[in-house]
């Protein structure tokens, strides 16, 4: 024995001694994380504090006891009223609490002989049976959408946080029944990754069009549900286009606004872009549509009007499909956002308020 382990005897023998004279035995507080019998002479080892010693010899094992065991939340604990210690998937419907079953192998990959397959097909009837539940046809579209942002994810190597995020999106989507109408799952599925890519900060150039490219919807509907889910959900999240308004204004004429006339025409229109998400109005609807139809109103507000349907309808179309009844209902209904926010349709209010905005 070396003179160290010598001297770490002689203390922990005045430790025994000590708790001997006392009359009772150390308490034991949790077995040691290393070994539980001692090196030396395979006496009992025990652990008082954080120091782990045999009763018999007195070696000291271990000055300090660290639990290196997984904690709740390396197990994926739930913050609920059950306290569930059970890891969570948000990629799937019932957050991954059940198991999944493969098409025509075990566990480990091997085939399965025809008995076991027989039995795997049984286990999958009432699997899907117990999964889905009541609402049985919109779990099922919401497992489906989260598929879709699985695959998404997959296929532009996004980082596993992101598609997470896109999940709880989604998630967030069904709740607030924005599925119906013109906004299908898969869109949706679509905008919650793009929306999501962009509240990550992700380092990728054309991140719509990318994601757009493996979303079973186009282009158009993609950035709309992202803005729907943005506007109806509330999520803090970075705007599609944040500089929509200009696009359209390059995407115009050159003659067509003068240039000091097409300043305030811009700040009008941003104005009345930042009232449009707030309100909302058209969330199902691309940015730069909305865009196009404050870049309208604008000009409605303004005196000497300069700009028709037909001249924004086609400047946006060059962006996103854009129709010039779109831009007539939007246009209206920024106009009505204006007023029922100042009080009245002098654009001075709103241009002045631009001005400390930009200063």
């Amino acid at each position: 024995m070396s003179s160290n382990n010598a001297s770490e005897k002689t203390v922990s023998d005045g430790q025994s001694t000590s708790t001997e004279e006392r009359g009772h035995e150390p308490t034991i507080e949790h077995e040691p994380s290393g070994r539980s019998a001692c090196p030396e002479c395979e006496g009992r080892v025990i652990t008082e504090d954080e120091q782990s010693f045999c009763t018999d010899c007195g070696l000291i094992v271990a000055d300090e006891w660290v639990d290196l065991s997984p904690t709740l939340n390396d197990l994926g604990l739930v913050g609920d009223a059950d306290q569930s210690i059970e890891t969570v998937d948000p990629l799937r419907t019932d957050k991954g609490l059940h198991t999944k079953i493969g098409r025509n192998t075990d566990g480990r990959g091997n085939p399965l002989s025809n008995e076991q397959w027989e039995k795997v097909q049984r286990l999958r009837k009432w699997h899907k049976r117990m999964q889905f539940g009541e609402k049985r046809k919109r779990t099922k579209r919401l497992n489906e959408g989260l598929r879709d942002v699985e695959m998404i994810g997959g296929n532009l190597s996004l980082p596993d946080h992101v598609v997470k995020m896109a999940a709880q999106f989604l998630r967030s989507a069904s709740e607030a029944r924005l599925p119906g109408g013109r906004m299908a799952w898969e869109a949706l599925a679509g905008g919650a990754v793009l929306l999501a890519a962009r509240a990550a900060s992700v380092d990728r150039d054309e991140i719509d069009v990318a994601v757009a490219t493996h979303t079973k919807a186009p282009h158009e509907r993609v950035c709309a549900a992202a803005r729907k889910i943005r506007c109806e959900c509330g999520f803090d999240a970075p705007l599609i286009r944040p500089n929509a308004v200009m696009e359209v204004v390059d995407a115009l004429d050159d003659d067509a606004i003068p240039g000091a006339r097409a300043v305030r025409t811009w700040w009008l229109a941003q104005h009345l872009m930042q009232l449009g998400d707030q309100v909302p109005v058209g969330p199902g609807t691309p940015r730069c549509t909305v865009a196009a139809s404050a870049l309208y109103a604008a000009d409605r507000l303004l005196s000497r009007k300069h700009l028709t349907q037909e001249q924004v309808a086609a400047a946006a179309s060059t962006i996103v499909p854009t129709s010039r009844n779109r831009i007539a209902r939007y246009s209206r209904e920024l106009v009505d956002a204006y007023e029922a926010e100042h009080g009245t349709d002098d654009p001075g209010v709103g241009l002045e308020e631009e001005r400390d905005t930009l200063r």
